[in-house]
């Protein structure tokens, strides 16, 4: 599976950016300053224990951070092809016949295309083929909404715990500072080093991760979909540019509600 290089650099740059804004305000040696452990377990552990909290197992919790290497992968095949591969297969069904297809299902790599195909040849009831792939469609979105969903509330957790770390640090601070008022500096630093933490986790991480996330997944849903169209018109021995409008319709479809929700599908 292809690596997604742009997102892969932007989550780099990203980080750089950071780094850079430390370093031309203080120098590079500043950066050691902004390592806290005890800051970072607090918010970054703090986030992910509650994320735990929420899952039904850990398998659960495995799929969900999964989706960190998930994320930069390039998820689904390209929609030209697959829409290529359908009107191919539907100008063979309609010059030879649908079990001229046989010899195709060897070399095809879509599991989902193939399953469609096979139960067409299987001579199996529309409905049934219907309802079958509906089923397997409405199954992969879910389960992969639930990485969307893991990364969204880890996002959302974070700056909520950051400030928990900043609350817990400047009690610590007001407590020494009878006894030591040049502490008020170093402490308020350390109080406020949590807050920067949450905010990175989730902006740097967490809400890119999720939204890649939901783009993969809407972009696999839209290609079962046209599977699922063309499969069901090849068995019904549509045209081939009947079936190519058809394709073209759904296509037009995601694009318009794509600008009208570009953050999220609509389950």
């Amino acid at each position: 599976m292809k690596l997604n290089k742009a997102g892969i650099t932007g989550f780099v740059l990203c980080f750089t950016a950071i780094l850079f804004g430390i370093a031309t305000n203080g120098g590079m040696e500043t950066i050691v300053s902004y390592l806290h452990l005890p800051s970072l377990l607090v918010t970054v552990g703090g986030s992910f224990f509650a994320v735990m909290a929420t899952t039904d197992s850990f398998e659960d919790l495995i799929f969900g951070l999964s989706g960190f290497i998930e994320a930069f992968r390039v998820k689904g095949r390209d929609i030209d092809h697959v829409c290529e591969e359908i009107l191919y297969m539907s100008d063979i069904a309609r010059r030879e016949g649908i079990l001229a297809l046989e010899d195709r299902m060897q070399s095809m790599d879509n599991s989902f295309l193939k399953k469609g195909m096979t139960l067409v040849i299987d001579g199996a009831d529309p409905e049934l083929i219907k309802d079958i792939m509906d089923i397997e469609m409405t199954h992969r979105y879910e389960k992969e909404r639930e990485r969307v969903k893991f990364w969204q509330d880890f996002g959302a957790y974070g700056p909520a715990w950051g400030m928990v770390g900043t609350l817990i640090g400047l009690i610590n601070m007001m407590k020494n500072m009878g006894s030591d008022p040049s502490s008020i500096g170093e402490g308020m630093s350390l109080a406020l080093i949590t807050t920067l933490y949450g905010s990175v986790l989730a902006n740097w991480l967490c809400i890119p991760i999720a939204r890649k996330l939901d783009k993969n997944c809407s972009k696999e849903y839209l290609e079962m979909e046209l599977i699922t169209t063309g499969t069901l018109s090849i068995q019904a021995g549509e045209n081939t540019r009947i079936i190519k409008e058809k394709i073209q319709a759904i296509i037009e479809r995601e694009d318009e509600e794509n600008k009208q929700q570009p953050v999220e599908k609509a389950a």
